[in-house]
């Protein structure tokens, strides 16, 4: 009995400790994702001059990564939970990276498009299977803190794609300089397959999820080799999600917008700042993001609470949205730029919690294709506010560019404002996979 007791707290450490090295080389490629979903807004001059391109055919370049991840959403997520995390993050990478070479070295616009929707096809599948790794290598109340931490290390990966990536294009190029991403991609695509393992299990380890120990002791009857239609059929079918949608696509793909596309075209059109200092700025939208995603997610935890502090953070970064749009006509001093920038980044990273409420109303069984089409509705509204934002500036084009930008920022003041009537819809899950409780309550009826 203690030799059973000994070795069963053995493979629970060794578990603890290896689950660190599957999450570390996930994250890494995360903040290859990160870095391509931010890049396009440096080197923008860059790819005008290059081939010609008017604002909104910026906007739909920019935008055609968002619309690549977004159709392949669903496929993503029914990847992760069919083939598991390690083969759909390997597959993903390598393709990212073969285009962002494709990319650096497109001779014409139509190869440029080509190579950033190969970039938008292989970085989907990551995101995704980060969080399918959390739910199988860490315990329910660790999710929202891990979700942050994720966030955190991902978005150092945007950080790279702004003040550096613009330091990194004037030594080497755009071109050699997204050469040159695409074959860091391609060598991590082979890290990341020798070793991510999709659950403990895999590795005769002891599983630490509680919601996946109790699935595992044949309690969820949905049990079995994994239905596709009828795992799809019951994600969408849970009103849940599609609050979650509206708010997530809304919300953060304002974020995403500014700090991806337009904000350095602002800081330049508007304050008249040279590329570097430009992107010096919105990289403080960034911090926040990263500061945000870390402590919104571990304050969660904590309390114990997703609604609450999920409805706070939208209010707040509705402000100051209103701020950045009304104030001045539209041009706050420079000098509140910075905290304005970074509260925007902090609370809407708010998005973690919208993941969590969504994973703790469905089986574990379906995480994969939960999130998928939760982060779906992200890439939905992200695509679209890039390229109405460019539609408005091209249309308000004889006019000064602070009243392009007022126009166009007013948007995402708009899509703040619906995101928060969508957060006070969601559900309190108490941090728990309530799945197990209703379907424990139909029991205890039936």
């Amino acid at each position: 009995m203690m030799n059973e007791m000994n070795d069963k707290k053995n493979l629970e450490r060794k578990t603890l400790s290896y689950r660190w090295i599957v999450w570390g080389i996930a994250v890494l490629a995360y903040m290859v994702v990160f870095f391509h979903r931010l890049a396009a807004g440096v080197v923008r001059e860059d790819l005008v001059h290059a081939f010609g391109l008017s604002a909104s055919a910026f906007g739909t370049l920019a935008s055609t990564y968002f619309y690549a991840y977004m159709i392949m959403q669903i496929p993503v997520g029914i990847m992760a939970d069919s083939l598991g995390a390690r083969k759909t993050i390997s597959v993903g990478i390598f393709l990212a990276g073969i285009g962002s070479v494709i990319f650096g070295l497109a001779p014409t616009i139509s190869v440029i498009f080509l190579g950033r929707f190969l970039v938008g096809i292989g970085v989907s599948t990551v995101f995704v299977s980060i969080l399918k790794i959390q739910s199988q290598w860490f315990r329910e109340r660790e999710f929202a803190t891990m979700s942050g931490m994720t966030a955190l290390i991902g978005n150092m990966g945007g950080i790279l794609a702004q003040a550096p990536l613009a330091f990194m294009v004037t030594m080497f190029t755009w071109r050699m300089t997204f050469a040159g991403i695409g074959m860091f991609s391609i060598i991590l695509a082979g890290a990341c397959y020798l070793l991510i393992r999709n659950r403990p299990q895999d590795m005769g380890l002891s599983a630490i999820n509680e919601a996946q120990i109790l699935h595992e002791k044949a309690r969820d009857p949905q049990g079995g080799k994994l239905n596709l239609g009828l795992a799809l059929r019951e994600v969408i079918s849970k009103w849940q999600i599609w609050p979650a949608f509206i708010y997530f696509g809304l919300v953060s793909g304002a974020y995403l917008a500014f700090a991806g596309a337009w904000g350095v075209s602002f800081l330049r059109d508007v304050y008249d700042l040279d590329k570097t200092a430009a992107s010096n700025y919105v990289s403080v939208a960034i911090y926040g993001a990263m500061a945000g995603g870390l402590i919104i997610g571990w304050f969660s935890d904590r309390l114990r609470k997703r609604k609450m502090p999920l409805v706070g953070t939208t209010a707040m970064v509705t402000l100051l949205w209103g701020l950045l749009v009304f104030m001045n006509g539209g041009k706050p001093p420079l000098s509140i730029l910075k905290p304005t920038f970074f509260l925007i980044g902090f609370t809407s990273t708010s998005f973690i919690l919208s993941l969590a409420i969504v994973k703790e109303t469905n089986s574990p069984r379906f995480t994969g294709i939960a999130i998928s089409v939760l982060n779906t509705g992200c890439f939905i509204g992200t695509a679209l506010l890039i390229t109405l934002m460019g539609l408005v500036i091209d249309l308000s084009v004889k006019t000064q560019p602070i009243v392009q930008y007022h126009r166009a920022f007013m948007l995402c003041f708009a899509g703040s404002l619906i995101g928060l009537i969508c957060t006070m819809l969601l559900p309190e899950t108490g941090c728990r996979n309530i799945y197990f409780d209703k379907n424990q309550e139909k029991q205890r009826v039936s």
